[in-house]
């Protein structure tokens, strides 16, 4: 119960500050518009048809990004993690990518792939795989010694080993690199659908600006908020769930 009503108290809260900013016209509307502003852009959107146009082809951008990013980035964890020659060649240059952001790639994804999918698929797998691959590489690496002590004792083979002690300390590790994965694929997707783009939600952002419409960037913006949300709350459940003996 809880659960649902500190959120909805939350929303209540900001809605009513919201409101009152607005009534109170401390700020022009074509600045911050108000509630209702925002509602009727929802509805504008939803009527002509590009809420769910924009959204689907959002959403789909993200997940295929998301999957390769992060389905390499757990591979190269595993190794730079439990691979001290391929740690030793590798980090160095992971250590030197991190830092880049995913903004600044979209000039030289563009160059690569064009203007087509390739180049926001790039920009958004590129920022998930750096995310789950340094989450990854941690829970592999700093394995405790007693785990991989006990399993040789009993007489473990390295791959059974692997399987049943290495990954299942490392899942913690990997479950939130994964879960901070999918919020940076969204913050990428925006970045990347603001150049090249004729749909989505980061191009109908960028169109909205063009015509000064705050009404649609807050409504586009809400909708990115709701959505983020309910998908990091979807991959908390299902990784508390595979990871059950780790406490939150």
């Amino acid at each position: 119960m809880g659960s649902v009503a500190s959120p909805l108290i939350s929303f209540v809260i900001v809605l009513a500050i919201w409101s009152l900013v607005s009534a109170l016209k401390v700020v022009p509307d074509a600045i911050f518009p108000s509630p209702w502003s925002v509602a009727s852009a929802f509805a504008e959107m939803m009527e002509n048809g590009v809420f769910f146009s924009d959204l689907g082809i959002s959403v789909s951008r993200a997940a295929t990004g998301f999957v390769i990013g992060a389905s390499l980035g757990v591979a190269m964890g595993v190794l730079t993690g439990r691979v001290a020659v391929i740690r030793t060649v590798l980090n160095p240059f992971m250590t030197l990518l991190r830092p880049i952001p995913a903004i600044a790639l979209v000039p030289v994804a563009i160059v690569w792939f064009g203007i087509g999918e390739g180049s926001k698929y790039f920009v958004i797998s590129y920022t998930v795989f750096l995310t789950v691959w340094f989450n990854t590489h941690h829970g592999m690496e700093y394995i405790p010694d007693i785990y991989l002590r006990a399993s040789q004792s009993l007489g473990a083979s390295r791959l059974r080993e692997f399987f049943q002690v290495v990954i299942p300390a490392a899942a913690p590790h990997i479950f939130a690199g994964i879960r901070l994965g999918v919020a940076l694929a969204f913050l990428s997707l925006v970045a990347a659908e603001l150049s090249g783009a004729s749909s989505g939600i980061g191009y109908r952002l960028q169109e909205s600006r063009q015509y000064i419409r705050t009404d649609r960037m807050f409504a586009l913006l809400i909708e990115l908020g709701v959505l983020g949300a309910i998908v990091d709350t979807i991959v908390h459940r299902i990784g508390k769930r595979i990871v059950h003996w780790q406490q939150s």
